[in-house]
């Protein structure tokens, strides 16, 4: 895998690498805490590009992906203001025939009506499985798949602060702060002459404090990355990634779901499924749980006290005294935010509170 296009940018700011499923990111940059605060009350800029990028060309792309993806299509981008063009990146799986994850991703679409492109941004866990779907199920002669990863880039920029520094350095002013703060999530905004060529500034809620993924070509992605440090943003890494996720509730596929989760379980179908639209693969045994089933475990943010962090797949049990496991532990991290070890873990459907470590926890309804 080609590393990121500003990974030397990042080691000389003292990043310390770490593997991620493979590839190779950065997890910190030598002060965890400084970058957790500049997260959550200046500006801090993740690196994201060890997630894969794919583009979809063809004769109908839309129409093909449209009965593998579990979610609506985006719509092609158009005008949004003076000199600047617009959209909405859509949210979705990928599902097996038994209702099963292959993976999530987001749906961006590049092109117009005429010479349709769409972008998926899919997770590094997530992309082996979903390329060999394509291979089965996506007709080479009016699709076709290209992993454009090396050549594009990606990043977050997370805080406060994080619409002024964009509105400015990624959109020259010509979209506003406020305009900016009121996207909704997935809605995207850019300056550039065209959606493939240009840097596309998403609203993203990944993680709890206001935040905006860029994507674009590599070496405009990283120029911005560069005048962003240089302006005062955080170099910030995996570690406090985490920390913002788990603390806004999202799971992550490869961490906290994986081939073998419903989307249901994982709590993420009223944004990932299009309950109106025809058919897709799974399709069946998401609408027999909508309609006549319901899952036996779900997840769940759980707040754990002041304790050591427990390890992914740590064992959640009854309070019955059977001893009997109820669920386990997904991602758990120390959060700043709530003062106490916090965590996402399954439980089993209509427990009410579990015990870990011999603590009794209680598990919130939603």
């Amino acid at each position: 895998m080609t590393p990121s296009s500003i990974w030397t940018d990042m080691e000389a700011a003292g990043g310390i690498a770490s593997d991620y499923h493979g590839r190779s990111l950065m997890r910190h940059f030598g002060d965890p805490a400084g970058e957790y605060q500049a997260a959550t009350m200046k500006v801090a800029v993740f690196d994201r590009s060890h997630r894969a990028r794919l583009a979809i060309t063809g004769r109908s792309p839309s129409q093909m992906l449209n009965g593998i993806l579990t979610g609506r299509l985006p719509s092609a981008p158009g005008a949004a203001g003076e000199g600047v063009i617009g959209g909405a990146a859509t949210y979705s799986t990928v599902l097996t025939p038994k209702g099963k994850m292959l993976t999530d991703l987001w749906a961006i679409s590049q092109g117009d009506d005429d010479a349709e492109q769409l972008l998926l941004d899919v997770p590094v866990a997530g992309v082996e499985a979903l390329i060999e779907n394509f291979k089965k199920y996506l007709p080479p002669r009016f699709a076709a798949v290209a992993d454009v990863t090396p050549d594009t880039g990606m990043i977050t920029v997370v805080g406060p602060e994080s619409a002024a520094v964009l509105s400015r350095l990624a959109l020259g002013l010509r979209v506003g702060i406020d305009d900016l703060t009121a996207l909704q999530e997935g809605e995207w905004r850019s300056a550039g002459e065209s959606a493939v060529d240009g840097l596309l500034v998403i609203k993203t809620e990944e993680v709890w404090p206001d935040a905006y993924t860029v994507v674009g070509p590599a070496e405009p992605v990283a120029a911005l990355w560069r005048a962003l440090v240089s302006g005062g943003a955080q170099p910030a890494g995996l570690g406090v990634w985490s920390t913002l996720r788990v603390e806004g509730g999202r799971p992550v596929f490869g961490t906290d779901m994986d081939e073998n989760t419903i989307p249901i379980e994982a709590g993420i179908h009223d944004r990932a499924i299009d309950y109106q639209k025809g058919c897709y693969t799974g399709q069946e045994v998401i609408i027999r749980i909508r309609d006549r089933g319901r899952v036996n475990r779900h997840l769940r943010q759980l707040h754990l006290g002041d304790v050591p962090t427990p390890a992914k797949g740590t064992e959640l049990l009854s309070t019955d005294g059977s001893e009997k496991a109820v669920g386990w532990i997904t991602s758990a991290v120390q959060s700043p935010k709530y003062g106490e070890t916090l965590a996402l873990g399954y439980v089993r459907r209509g427990v009410e509170s579990l015990l870990l470590n011999g603590n009794e926890i209680g598990v919130p309804t939603e």
